[in-house]
């Protein structure tokens, strides 16, 4: 029981990691100049840096991509709520 709950968790894991990496290709060639100004023009180097973060963060990303949140979102924490 405990190794079919085991191989059940391993084969979710693997499939978002899978899902994550072909995100990430698609999202290294297009959605990082589209959603970020600054990544436009980035050099190969950079581009292969994000593929881990693309492949962990792949629905934020993406969510971001199909918004066209051009933007980062304003970050909300105590000192910034404090300044208002």
């Amino acid at each position: 029981m405990a190794e079919a709950i085991a191989r059940g968790l391993l084969g979710l894991v693997a499939s978002y990691a899978a899902a994550g990496f072909v995100f990430a290709l698609a999202f290294v060639a297009v959605g990082a100049s589209w959603i970020d100004p600054n990544a436009r023009g980035a050099s190969l180097g950079f581009r292969i840096s994000i593929v881990p973060g693309a492949t962990a963060l792949w629905p934020l990303l993406l969510r971001r991509w199909l918004r066209g949140d051009v933007e980062p979102p304003l970050e909300r924490n105590a000192h910034r709520d404090a300044a208002r």
